[in-house]
């Protein structure tokens, strides 16, 4: 019997081609296991950039586009081109200096007190207290309370002739204290607001920086004679050296962002904000009033563009004393 000598066609199933590259199923299949190997981690990551691109990035670009151009809520489709007219004005208007101002003197009230106050609280917890979960979660109730809510009480606390505040300073014969009309007393009411707030979610963070650190360390420590504080000082604080300058950086853009607070704490019956005199008026309530008051939104998005590359800065200043700090480490 003749053996057959043909040869299968090149399209057969099951053949490989004569190039070496497999039948046309095999290289259906080989490509879309590369596309789900190389495409799908993008996949994944595309709602969240669709997401930024929609609600951050398009309105960062078209609120820059803003600050060049005149544009009044009053009079509608009028947009007239200024150039940087917009941030010239801005440079020589004293509120926005006094706002400035005030933005940082109620930061560094507000910050300072609130991470030393937050680290002490976290060295507390760190130690094995009877019901210490229990703790926990009252640090961090603050930080879910709304800023409307906590705003209103304070206010109430602080309020000149029935709060609470000023009858506790008249049981040691201070006379009451007019906290909304007086500058100082104005920022450290707001600045206690921001501290009731975030100490106790600054303790969390600390917390868990502190539970990360090596026993053995302490145990080290102590067999050298150090004693808690020295312990604390010498063990506990270069531990967790880059989370405190992660809560710094943090608490700054905050303070820099600070809003909720100040307007709900001067808002009379007058609608006044800031207070009489801007005692107490920061750069977000001063883009409020030049946009929704004044009708400005050129100078509203100017105001934005300010507070944007004061983050900017101090974000450059972070990424600085991070790389000094990592060198003396």
């Amino acid at each position: 019997m003749a053996i057959s000598t043909s040869t299968p066609p090149d399209d057969a199933p099951g053949t490989a081609a004569p190039d070496g590259t497999g039948t046309a199923s095999e290289r259906r299949s080989s490509l879309l296991h590369r596309l789900d190997v190389r495409g799908a981690p993008y996949a994944f990551v595309a709602p969240f950039f669709v997401v930024f691109a929609a609600f951050s990035f398009y309105p960062l670009v078209y609120t820059s586009w803003i600050s060049l151009h005149r544009v009044e809520l009053s009079t509608l489709n009028v947009m007239e081109w200024v150039g940087f007219d917009n941030y010239t004005a801005l440079w020589d208007d004293d509120r926005f200096w006094n706002a400035l101002l005030n933005t940082f003197t109620i930061g560094v009230l507000s910050t300072v007190p609130q991470l030393m106050m937050a680290l002490g609280l976290a060295h507390l917890l760190n130690y094995q207290l009877r019901g210490s979960t229990f703790f926990r979660v009252a640090a961090l109730t603050p930080y879910a309370t709304s800023v409307g809510a906590a705003a209103l009480v304070f206010t109430m606390l602080f309020e000149r002739d029935f709060g609470m505040i000023n009858w506790m300073l008249s049981l040691v014969g201070i006379d009451n204290i007019d906290f909304e009309n007086n500058k100082w007393a104005a920022q450290t009411a707001i600045s206690t607001i921001v501290i009731w707030r975030w100490t106790g979610y600054n303790a969390l963070l600390y917390l868990a920086a502190m539970q990360a650190i090596p026993r053995d360390r302490y145990e080290a420590a102590a067999i050298d004679g150090a004693s808690r504080w020295q312990q604390f000082l010498k063990v506990t604080v270069p531990g967790i050296r880059s989370t405190i300058v992660f809560t710094i950086v943090l608490s700054t853009i905050g303070a820099t962002q600070l809003f909720g607070e100040p307007l709900i704490f001067g808002q009379g019956p007058n609608g006044i904000t800031g207070g009489a005199d801007n005692q107490y008026q920061t750069l977000g309530l001063l883009l409020y009033e030049e946009g929704w008051k004044n009708y400005q939104m050129g100078r509203a998005a100017t105001v934005a563009w300010a507070m944007f590359l004061l983050l900017i800065v101090l974000f450059v200043v972070q990424r600085v004393v991070k790389r000094v700090l990592a060198r003396k480490a």
